[in-house]
């Protein structure tokens, strides 16, 4: 039987390959986003349909959750509709850290807890999220952001044990660097002079690190393997760079690596 997807942030980036490549191996792909009417690439493609859906609207989720389950039997759900905040805690407005926590986090959970129901009644499903390897370490001037992705790491353990013993399984993928127009589309900035320098410094060591990002093809080819590799393993580091700096945490202790990290940002 032809199997379902239900992709959130569809729109690009990851969201936009995992679609297509579940889509060439022949799954049925429900993409949404926040603006499908835009979408011409992924209208185009055999078995994927496009809905509406703004993950911090909780009326939109429930319609679309309920349209979705209607049309195809959900096999798997990919939250990974999210974007970026950067800059000190002293520079982000209240508005800022309001919107990165309703679309991060509770639109994660809020999406996940409309599929719940669904998932447990038929003793079946799957639910991934993108974290990111920022949600299994800390970087400088992400603190926000930080908050959200640690608490999906959380939180998706904690749910692990809810949903396990109704056949039901839970998943993270933690990507290191990703090469899209991330930076620049998906990222929001807060600016403080007090932290001019440090910021600059730490933005420029950021733009060196993005040079072993990995492709969106590259992180959606592991989405892929946590779909259907029937195991229930909790979380996959996506990318050579974020395994290394995984595995280097590991290795150091968080203490030695925090140390290590903070030099390795800060010395000019």
């Amino acid at each position: 039987m032809q199997k379902t997807i239900f992709i959130t942030g569809a729109s690009s980036g990851l969201g936009k390959a995992t679609a297509k490549l579940f889509q060439n191996k022949g799954w049925n792909v429900i993409a949404t986003m926040r603006n499908p009417e835009k979408e011409t690439e992924l209208s185009a493609l055999e078995n994927v349909t496009l809905l509406p859906l703004d993950v911090t609207d909780l009326q939109q989720i429930e319609t679309t959750v309920k349209e979705a389950i209607e049309l195809h039997s959900i096999d798997v759900v990919f939250n990974n509709a999210g974007y970026g905040l950067i800059g000190v805690l002293e520079s982000l407005s209240d508005d800022q850290i309001v919107k990165q926590l309703n679309t991060n986090l509770l639109g994660v959970i809020r999406v996940t807890k409309a599929f719940v129901p669904y998932f447990r009644e038929k003793e079946s499903g799957l639910f991934i999220t993108t974290t990111s390897i920022g949600g299994l370490m800390a970087f400088p001037l992400g603190s926000t952001y930080h908050a959200t992705k640690w608490a999906l790491e959380g939180w998706s353990e904690s749910m692990a044990f809810e949903l396990n013993s109704f056949g039901v399984n839970i998943k993270t993928v933690s990507p290191g660097g990703i090469n899209t127009d991330f930076l620049g589309r998906s990222l929001d900035m807060g600016r403080h002079p007090s932290y001019d320098a440090m910021s600059q410094i730490m933005l420029s060591n950021t733009d060196s690190m993005m040079q072993s990002a990995s492709s969106p093809e590259q992180i959606a080819e592991v989405v892929y393997e946590a779909a259907t590799d029937g195991k229930t393993q909790l979380r996959y580091v996506a990318g050579e760079d974020a395994k290394s700096l995984y595995a280097q945490r590991l290795a150091l202790g968080d203490e030695a690596f925090r140390s290590q990290l903070g030099k390795q940002f800060f010395s000019e």
